[in-house]
């Protein structure tokens, strides 16, 4: 009777054997039983932010634009004060003037908004990650709404070869090293003639006036960006925006990071596809590169219960809401405590706005 014993227990425990040991990226590897995460809002929330933020920066923009305009027509139109927030928008002023408060301990009197401002997106950077970049900043908000639009219209987005990919990103870190090393070679005293000098003191009228003046070179430049973004996900942002290099260097060292289980994971891979920085998602264990937005894409879509979580230290989860409730009151209490302490606005005098501002465009970059 033994002799003539089936043998097909032992051919079907030796492939049971075999599909255990295949590996998870194969496609006959072993599937796992998907225990289904209930949907979070993490998405609506995050570009419920984006939003408010975007209209924050409008609102402001719009202000600050009737504020020159008062000045630019002789006092013909009607006058609004000038909104301090506009200075988020320069961000070398802004380290500058961090520069000069770390050398001297007082707290600039020109442009001190632009310090706190960076402050808060470096704090906020800190404990969030690269959060500043998916959440907050209205470059980053209209380069998503791009790219979406294009993979709408085409149904995908054209990501570089891994070749060209590499190089370019490195590209905002070039220039980052650029300003930091004109910031680096400056003492508080050449800071505080450059701030004070006319190029200085109506920066932010320069600006304004990059994009109402636009040349046909600006014109061209612009529209080939806002073109590409359609086609690649995150151009600006991922390849030469020097403030998301800054802010990403930062969010090395937050102790929040996207963390994968693999005993949770499903290998399906959904949550690499989704990402907008083109991270490996599904084969890390934790989420470390500098390009990570926190913009929790990846955890929205993932379907296995526990696979992927946004974590502090400790491995304690962090949800969408707490996200959104660090990042204001960061912002918000940074902002709080400048007005509060009489550091927000800008010492600059109506006769000197009177003086400068018509001729704004006149004055060239100190040497």
């Amino acid at each position: 009777m033994a002799d003539t014993a089936p043998t097909e227990p032992v051919a079907w425990y030796a492939s049971v054997e075999q599909a255990r040991r295949l590996p998870a990226s194969r496609p006959d590897a072993r599937r796992k039983a998907l225990v289904r995460r209930q949907p979070d809002q993490a998405q609506l929330i995050r570009r419920t932010v984006q939003v408010v933020f975007l209209l924050l920066n409008l609102w402001i923009g719009t202000r600050f634009y009737f504020f020159v305009r008062f000045y630019e027509t002789g006092g013909q139109t009607v006058w609004i004060p000038r909104p301090a927030g506009i200075e988020g928008w320069l961000p070398i002023a802004g380290l500058m003037n961090l520069k000069s408060f770390a050398l001297t301990g007082l707290v600039p009197d020109v442009h001190p908004a632009g310090m706190f401002l960076l402050a808060a997106f470096l704090g906020i950077s800190w404990l969030a990650r690269k959060a500043f970049c998916s959440w907050l900043c209205p470059v980053g908000t209209l380069s998503e709404w791009l790219w979406q639009g294009g993979r709408e219209i085409f149904g995908r987005n054209f990501p570089a070869p891994r070749w060209l990919d590499i190089p370019l990103r490195g590209l905002k870190y070039v220039l980052l090293g650029f300003f930091v090393w004109a910031v680096s070679g400056m003492s508080a005293s050449d800071i505080a003639a450059f701030i004070r000098s006319p190029y200085g003191l109506v920066a932010d009228v320069k600006m304004l006036n990059f994009f109402r003046h636009l040349g046909e070179a600006g014109a061209i430049t612009l529209g080939v960006l806002v073109v590409s973004s359609v086609f690649v996900q995150n151009l600006w942002c991922r390849y030469l925006c020097p403030y998301g290099a800054l802010v990403g260097l930062v969010a090395l060292v937050s102790p929040v990071r996207i963390r994968r289980d693999p005993d949770a994971c499903i290998d399906c891979a959904k949550c690499a596809k989704a990402c907008p920085s083109l991270l490996p998602v599904d084969t890390l264990l934790s989420v470390k590169s500098a390009e990570c937005t926190t913009c929790l894409e990846c955890v929205t879509i993932c379907p296995a219960q526990g696979a992927l979580r946004l974590t502090a230290t400790g491995r304690r989860a962090v949800p969408a809401w707490a996200v959104a409730t660090l990042i204001a009151v960061v912002f918000l209490g940074t902002v709080g405590y400048a007005k509060l302490t009489g550091h927000w606005n800008s010492a600059i005098p109506d006769a000197a706005y009177r003086e400068l501002v018509p001729a704004a465009d006149a004055f060239e970059h100190p040497r």
